[in-house]
């Protein structure tokens, strides 16, 4: 018996359960994409998986349905692997340990991976069950989180359909018909580590709520990583010191909710001890400012005793944290055409250090792509400032709300009848892959809907049980009557 066998609805819990036994983190996710297609050969399904892992599962109409035009559903395989730092699970070889608390699923230390495991669910429980529906054309692809990497490649010769239910959302009774495009920028800082001897301090900012950095940006929580520019920034005028590691975050699209800098100092106890009292002086400042948003910031100074280490120079040290403390963050500018909702945003999501090379990983959103073009500008400046080399990946459209959109009308109406209440029908900061596969394929009408997930991308990441069920039993019904 499987921890969620009495969960309903069974068949959906079933697959969710499976999947989350697969490490299926971002860049890790051929184990996950092999099985789906051992469940399409297990069925006789028609399939395709191409060299990257993408998976598309066709399942004919059923009867009565032939006439039908066919329907595609698609979500993504890979999640983000968030997990606490006293948590042993290692995400690149173990499953997940889940939880049920009374409405909630979630997993025991790390992220759940609803999203977009969710999708996957109930994409399989659809393939695998006797329910009515036309033709299906089930579309999962790979390292969505990083990029859309996956839906960049896909061939999309398979597929027929000109509609389009996305199962990438995470608020139920929501229609989302429109997001931002966006990209990731990599700055890489490169140098020539020296054998240097001081004491040796590891700053750590930690505590932070984090978040999807397209979904909660709004919420202008800490930036762990802008956060400990701004500390550095500060040393850097009291004491000389020079970096060995800088380290934080775990992906672009997540608000880092820690980052440390391992430090070593050549100066007397003076100087340690001005690092001390400059870090707590910090820590107040943070909690102040961040009191109503992300009140439980900290910062830890351990001293790990007098060594020898491979370290920046000092001057280049110095340009380190310049680099760090002139990147900008969180929300540049709000919508003026739909009040509430974010336009332009960024979010430097990680940090890592490599031999000889430090690397900053951010994400860059914005429903105009002229602002998202201009947004990059500005930090490929900066970087020529710095004197980093700066890549840009990913990059991707942003999905045009449709004023017309025949899908959308029907799954309105379906929605209204089902539940006597309408739908809100917005767009979204965040990314999904609408927009790519409409590029692919020419007039696709896509809208996407999803079950009410919480604090997607961090360790509380929670998914309702309830909302889950509704939502099935919303697409089983959609899917009758398209």
């Amino acid at each position: 018996m499987g921890k969620l066998s009495g969960l309903n609805p069974k068949d959906v819990f079933y697959y969710f359960e499976e999947i989350c036994k697969i490490p299926h983190g971002s860049g890790n996710t051929q184990k996950i994409s092999d099985y789906l297609r051992e469940f399409a050969k297990e069925r006789n399904l028609e399939h395709y998986q191409d060299e990257v892992g993408n998976i598309i599962i066709i399942k004919e109409a059923s009867p009565g349905y032939e006439d039908h035009a066919p329907v595609m559903l698609q979500g993504h395989m890979d999640m983000v692997t968030v997990k606490k730092p006293d948590c042993a699970v290692d995400m690149t070889k173990e499953g997940l340990k889940l939880v049920v608390s009374g409405d909630r699923l979630m997993a025991e230390g790390t992220s759940l991976g609803g999203d977009d495991g969710i999708a996957v669910a109930y994409g399989l429980a659809l393939m695998d069950g006797n329910y009515r529906h036309p033709r299906l054309e089930l579309v999962i692809t790979v390292d969505e989180e990083v990029g859309m990497n996956g839906a960049r490649v896909l061939d999309v010769t398979p597929l027929k359909a000109k509609r389009l239910i996305n199962l990438d959302s995470e608020e139920e009774g929501i229609f989302l018909s429109g997001c931002a495009g966006g990209a990731r920028v990599n700055m890489d800082f490169s140098y020539e580590p020296v054998l240097r001897k001081g004491a040796s301090f590891q700053v750590t900012v930690k505590g932070l709520k984090g978040g999807h950095s397209g979904a909660e940006i709004h919420k202008e929580r800490g930036n762990a990583i802008c956060l400990l520019g701004r500390i550095l920034y500060r040393l850097l005028s009291e004491t000389a010191f020079c970096i060995e590691r800088l380290e934080g975050g775990v992906a672009d699209n997540a608000i880092p909710i820690s980052a440390k800098a391992r430090l070593l100092l050549a100066g007397s106890g003076d100087e340690q001890e001005k690092l001390i009292k400059i870090c707590a002086k910090a820590e107040k400042e943070f909690k102040t400012e961040l009191q109503d948003k992300d009140g439980e910031v900290f910062v830890e100074v351990r001293r790990e005793g007098d060594r020898e280490a491979l370290v920046m120079e000092e001057g280049l040290s110095q340009k380190a944290v310049l680099l760090l403390n002139a990147l900008p963050h969180g929300v540049q500018a709000m919508s003026a055409t739909m009040p509430g909702l974010v336009e332009t945003s960024l979010n430097p999501g990680i940090l890592e250090t490599t031999e000889g090379s430090v690397r900053v990983g951010i994400s860059v959103r914005s429903s105009i792509d002229s602002a998202k073009a201009a947004l990059i500008g500005q930090l490929k400046s900066i970087g020529t400032l710095a004197d980093v080399r700066v890549e840009v990946t990913g990059d991707y459209p942003g999905w045009t709300y449709r004023k017309e959109s025949l899908l959308r009308e029907k799954m309105v109406d379906s929605y209204r009848k089902l539940y006597g209440e309408e739908p809100k029908v917005e767009a979204i900061h965040a990314g999904v892959e609408c927009g790519l596969l409409a590029y692919k394929i020419p007039e696709l009408d896509c809208v996407s809907i999803g079950p009410e997930m919480k604090n997607i991308h961090t360790t509380e990441e929670e998914l309702s049980i309830s909302s889950a069920e509704r939502v099935w039993n919303y697409l089983l019904n959609v899917l009758q009557v398209l």
